[in-house]
């Protein structure tokens, strides 16, 4: 799992992708003190475990792997072919 960092809070989470439409994130324990999303949800009466994600942190994801941080991989690490980000030429 590599960590991912929220762009927008700060919350770090750790994270794996097996897909594109698969991501597996792992909470930190002080998430909803953390994330204002999310603390916002489990103030209003929504356990926390219910909470999924929050759309700043889904972006701060996609652009982890956009940018090569957090790679598409295999559940032996391997990079998934086909799915690593696009080399600008320099």
């Amino acid at each position: 799992m590599r960590p991912v960092t929220c762009r927008t809070c700060g919350n770090e989470v750790l994270c794996e992708k097996y897909s594109p439409a698969h991501t597996q994130v792992q909470w930190t324990g002080d998430a909803a003190e953390v994330c204002p999303r999310i603390g916002e949800r489990v103030a209003a009466g929504e356990p926390s475990a219910r909470v999924r994600s929050c759309e700043a942190l889904r972006e701060s994801i996609a652009r982890a792997v956009a940018d090569g941080t957090l790679v598409i991989a295999d559940k032996d690490g391997n990079p998934v072919p086909g799915t690593a980000p696009a080399v600008a030429d320099a």
